[in-house]
């Protein structure tokens, strides 16, 4: 592993990585301490939001297939169990998320971890610089509004974006709310999207651009930061997805040995998903032109899905993404940050092939725990390793529900990440998991 980054916690400096992976929820309970970054010394310059994704599911807007086809508490974690096993991942390494049973039944599915990463985000802006914060898509689940489903679309959006965040909101009244669009959130309609974007232009803590991509500044000149935020969503439904298996180690098969033997297959997006009037280039021109020509200190781009990950299950959409964004990433930004993962992910490409390899890696933040939980594929992350010189895993924690705290520091030209995770006991108690921080990469 290339360790191109800078380790600050004292946790791992008093342990070795593995020791450290292996303590309990209350070896690494948080104290006030540990959280605060906030001083009487005067107004800091430095730039502190948090980051989160996949916040916007609740066991009382389920997936059809779970009410058509119930199952039990047994006969759910066996069909994760069979699931687990057909993805070739480690029998060993198994776990499932907390299970939810519907009142006066036997059917049972995931719980949700939004209310209490919403009472956990909170409690750390009591004590740590919270100017913003910014959501990273699929904050409806699962069809997004205007789904079929017979249920009040304001109630729908209340419950599974608002009232999350109230905590949060309440203790921080200005706090702002930066949202990207997800696959969840494109999945009934466009008119569902509409519906949302209206949502949130209507609530004086949530912003989303009515073209799906905008950008933002915060922060004084000389100190500021431009976001730019996109729809990966549109960029992805542009073309068939080729959705390829792994193979019973974890690796990737080679995409012609995998159409010579006829695995796998084509993806397509729904017709209401397909760019219109060619929106989706015009997105990727809006994000080379913004970058090139901002003249914010820092250049951070978000969006919902990934580029890189270990889930094992999102690889063959990061080769489309990778292709599209890296080459302008890799010139001109600080930090891609994702979700669509559901769990806490830090990884880094050394941007070797676009030619930027003198430069600092690029960040790779995914903090898509913010309500579900996922397991990584450790096979397929080995495999990755090895197959790609330019990519490194830095950190990931899995089956967790969390979020992210990120600093830019401008008093020494850093982007700090800490990881928060939440236990499953559901009381909202903060566990401050590792900090990492990178150099600034642009000029």
């Amino acid at each position: 592993m290339k360790h191109n980054f800078t380790l600050y916690t004292s946790i791992l400096m008093a342990c070795g990585a593995m020791a450290c992976s292996q303590l309990s929820t209350t070896d690494k309970q948080t104290t006030q301490a540990d959280l605060s970054d906030k001083s009487s010394s005067g107004k800091s310059v430095n730039i502190s939001f948090l980051a989160f994704g996949d916040g916007g599911y609740h066991p009382d807007y389920p997936k059809i297939k779970h009410i058509k086809k119930p199952r039990n508490k047994e006969q759910f974690i066996e069909k994760e169990r069979e699931d687990w096993l057909e993805d070739f991942r480690p029998i060993e390494e198994f776990d499932h998320a907390p299970i939810y049973i519907y009142p006066n039944t036997e059917t049972a599915t995931e719980d949700t971890g939004a209310g209490v990463v919403g009472l956990a985000m909170a409690e750390v802006c009591k004590l740590r610089s919270c100017e913003f914060a910014i959501q990273l898509g699929d904050n409806i689940y699962p069809d997004g509004a205007d789904a079929n489903d017979g249920k009040d679309d304001q109630k729908r959006m209340d419950d599974l974006i608002l009232k999350p965040l109230q905590p949060l909101i309440d203790n921080n009244n200005d706090i702002m709310i930066y949202s990207a669009l997800g696959n969840h959130d494109w999945k009934s309609s466009r008119k569902g999207v509409a519906l949302q974007t209206e949502w949130m232009k209507n609530q004086p803590n949530f912003y989303l651009g009515e073209k799906g991509y905008y950008q933002y500044k915060v922060g004084e000149q000389g100190n500021d930061v431009e976001f730019f935020v996109l729809d990966t969503n549109m960029l992805l439904s542009a073309k068939p997805i080729y959705e390829i298996p792994l193979n019973s180690d974890g690796s990737e098969t080679e995409l012609d040995e995998a159409m010579l033997k006829k695995m796998g297959e084509l993806e397509y997006a729904d017709p209401h998903e397909n760019p219109v009037k060619g929106e989706n280039l015009e997105q990727l021109a809006w994000l080379k032109k913004g970058l090139e020509t901002s003249t914010a200190k820092w250049k951070v781009v978000y969006g919902h899905h990934i580029l890189w990950s270990i889930g094992g299950t999102k690889y063959s959409e990061g080769h489309v993404l990778r292709e599209l964004l890296l080459p302008t990433l890799c010139k001109s930004a600080d930090a891609y940050i994702a979700g669509h993962e559901h769990d806490l992910e830090l990884l880094t490409d050394d941007c070797s092939l676009y030619g930027e390899a003198d430069r600092p890696a690029l960040p790779l933040i995914i903090s898509g725990a913010a309500s579900k939980m996922r397991g990584k594929h450790t096979p397929f992350a080995e495999h990755q390793e090895k197959r790609y010189p330019e990519y490194d895993l830095v950190w990931s924690k899995s089956f967790v529900w969390g979020f992210a705290h990120i600093t830019l520091d401008n008093e020494n030209d850093s982007l700090n990440v800490d990881y928060f995770t939440t236990p499953r006991d559901q009381s909202g108690k903060v566990v401050n998991e590792e900090s990492f921080s990178f150099k600034k990469r642009t000029d």
